[in-house]
């Protein structure tokens, strides 16, 4: 599946992935915990991604409350994957890239769904 994709692409799109799912995840749990709980996965969310919020700090419109804003972080990595990478990869159209990191993620849960299902 990712065979025609170079390998140095494969691994930006798996990093900025991986940095976009973590600034989501860190939203999803922000809705439910404060920013300094003690659970294991909140401090790693804020640990990891503080300092991507302050690198974006700049560009981070002042009304956007404090909940929202790794999620808008995360749409900066998203729009990065989506227009960015086919274009380096010299596709002629924007978008055309399938993201290979959820690619690889479906087709696990596709092989896990069918050991279960059989």
């Amino acid at each position: 599946m990712t065979d025609a994709i170079p390998i140095w692409a494969i691994v930006v799109d798996y990093l900025m992935g991986t940095v976009m799912w973590t600034l989501i995840g860190r939203f999803g749990m922000r809705l439910f915990l404060p920013e300094e709980s003690n659970f294991f996965f909140m401090r790693f969310f804020v640990r990891v991604t503080n300092p991507l919020l302050k690198l974006f700090a700049p560009i981070t419109p002042e009304f956007l409350i404090g909940p929202f804003i790794p999620l808008y972080v995360a749409w900066f990595f998203f729009i990065f994957r989506f227009y960015l990478m086919p274009w380096l990869l010299g596709y002629s159209v924007m978008g055309m890239l399938s993201f290979p990191l959820e690619s690889e993620i479906a087709v696990g849960v596709n092989y896990l769904l069918g050991l279960i299902l059989k």
